[in-house]
C-alpha cells in the first residue's frame, strides 16, 4: 500500500496496524477490480432478462434495477463485500486513532497554543444539523461531530488516513486532488482571477483547503465545518505544514461572515452530505457571501443520474443505500442549475462543468473522467 503524505498530526501506525491497513487496501483493490465488475454480467445474464419477461419492458430507472438486483445472491455477495470493506476501514482507523487519542489531542493543543499561521474559532452552542446526527455518515461511528474527550481530535485522526485508504491513493498524497481540480479549472477558464478572500465550506480536516494557499499565497483563507473534532485536527494539521488558514465552526447554511466578503467560495464533496433543503440554503448563502465578480465552485463526484442508463445509475447509487450517505442519489438526480438560480444566481452565470483528474492518479475514483464542478458567478 502506498503511504499518505506526512505532517505533524498524522497518526502513527505500528507493525500490526500497518499490516491490517495493507490487508484492507488489498481487499478493497480485489473487490473493486475483480469482484464488483461481475455485477454487470449478472445483470445482463439474469436480472434484466427476468425483468423483461415479467414486465414486458426493460427497467426504467435505477430504483427498479435495485429492487431486482438486491434479490440476487451474487449481487448480495458483491454488496456485502463492499460494505465489509468500509466497515473494516473504519475499524482499523478507529483502533489506530483511539490507541493514541490523548497524544494526538496533546499534539493539537500544542500546535494551537503556539500557532503562528492558523486560527481556530469554535462555537459550543452551534446546533449540529439533523442530517449529520441522524446517520453515521460513511459508517463512521458517532459521525464526525461526536466529542469523545475534552479537545477531541479522534474523528479527524480516523478520517485523514481513512480517506487515503478508501481512495487507494487516487486523491494524491494529501487527499487534495479535488481542490487541485478546482484550481486547474480556474487556471484554464479564469487565468487572471486572483481572489483576495477564499472560503472553503465543509472543510473537514482541510485536505482540499491548503492547495488554495499554495495557489493564492496573498489571499486570506477561511475554512468552516460543523464538527469541532475535525476542525481541531485541521487547524493543527495546517499549522504543522506552515499554511495560513482561519478555521471556524459554522454551518454553511448560515454563516456569520458579512455579505460580499469572499471572492472565491469552494467545497469538496460537501453537498451530497447535506439534505436537499440544506443545499438550497447553502446556495443562497453562497450568493450572499460572494463579492461582485466572485465565483463559487462546489466539487462533487461526476455522477448525473439523468444521463446514465438505469444499470450504471444503480451502481453509482450504492452509497445512498449501503454507505450511510442518504442524500447521494437525490443530489445526483438534480438539475443543478435550479438550486443555483433559486439561490440568487442569474441563469447565464451558473457553472456546471468538469475538472479532469490528472492522469498520474489513474482516474481511479472518477472512472478516468473528471470531478463535477457546480456553482456560479456574481
Amino acid at each position: 500500500m502506498p503511504m499518505p503524505g506526512a505532517h505533524g498530526m498524522m497518526p502513527e501506525t505500528d507493525h500490526d496496524e500497518a499490516s491490517r491497513m495493507n490487508f484492507v487496501y488489498a481487499f478493497k483493490e480485489h473487490v473493486t477490480r475483480n469482484v464488483t465488475p461481475g455485477a454487470k454480467a449478472v445483470y445482463q445474464a439474469r436480472i434484466e432478462p427476468a425483468f423483461q419477461r415479467e414486465a414486458a419492458r426493460p427497467p426504467r430507472d435505477r430504483h427498479e434495477v435495485h429492487r431486482a438486483m438486491r434479490k440476487d445472491g451474487t449481487w448480495q455477495m458483491f454488496g456485502s463485500l463492499s460494505r465489509l470493506y468500509q466497515e473494516l476501514k473504519q475499524e482499523v482507523g478507529e483502533a489506530v486513532a483511539h490507541r493514541q487519542a490523548e497524544d494526538l489531542r496533546d499534539r493539537a493543543q500544542t500546535y494551537r497554543a503556539t500557532a503562528r499561521h492558523t486560527t481556530l474559532r469554535l462555537d459550543p452552542n452551534l446546533a449540529i444539523p439533523r442530517y449529520q446526527t441522524a446517520v453515521d455518515i460513511h459508517l463512521m461511528p458517532g459521525g464526525y461531530h461526536t466529542e469523545r474527550m475534552t479537545d477531541d481530535v479522534t474523528a479527524g485522526a480516523i478520517y485523514d488516513p481513512g480517506v487515503y485508504l478508501f481512495a487507494m491513493g487516487a486523491l494524491g498524497p494529501y487527499n487534495e486532488d479535488m481542490g487541485l481540480g478546482i484550481l486547474r479549472w480556474l487556471k484554464a477558464n479564469r487565468p487572471d482571477f486572483k481572489p483576495r478572500r477564499i472560503l472553503d465550506m465543509g472543510c473537514a480536516v482541510g485536505h482540499c483547503t491548503t492547495p488554495y494557499a499554495d495557489a493564492f499565497p496573498e489571499a486570506e483563507i477561511h475554512a468552516i465545518d460543523v464538527a469541532a473534532p475535525v476542525l481541531r485536527y485541521a487547524q493543527a494539521r495546517a499549522e504543522s505544514m506552515g499554511y495560513a488558514v482561519h478555521f471556524s465552526q459554522q454551518n454553511a447554511e448560515r454563516t456569520d461572515f458579512p455579505a460580499g466578503h469572499f471572492d472565491l467560495i469552494v467545497s469538496h464533496i460537501l453537498l451530497h452530505e447535506t439534505s436537499l433543503k440544506a443545499l438550497y440554503a447553502i446556495m443562497a448563502e453562497c450568493h450572499r457571501l460572494l463579492a461582485p465578480g466572485g465565483i463559487v465552485l462546489h466539487g462533487e463526484a461526476p455522477v448525473d443520474n439523468r444521463r446514465l442508463d438505469p444499470f450504471n445509475a444503480f451502481m453509482r447509487d450504492w452509497s445512498t443505500h449501503y454507505n450511510a450517505e442518504p442524500f447521494w442519489g437525490a443530489l445526483h438526480d438534480l438539475d443543478l442549475a435550479e438550486p443555483a438560480t433559486k439561490g440568487g444566481f442569474a441563469r447565464d452565470k451558473v457553472i456546471v462543468d468538469f475538472a479532469p483528474q490528472p492522469s498520474a492518479l489513474g482516474g481511479k475514483l472518477a472512472g478516468g473522467a473528471a470531478w463535477l464542478l457546480f456553482g456560479g458567478e456574481k
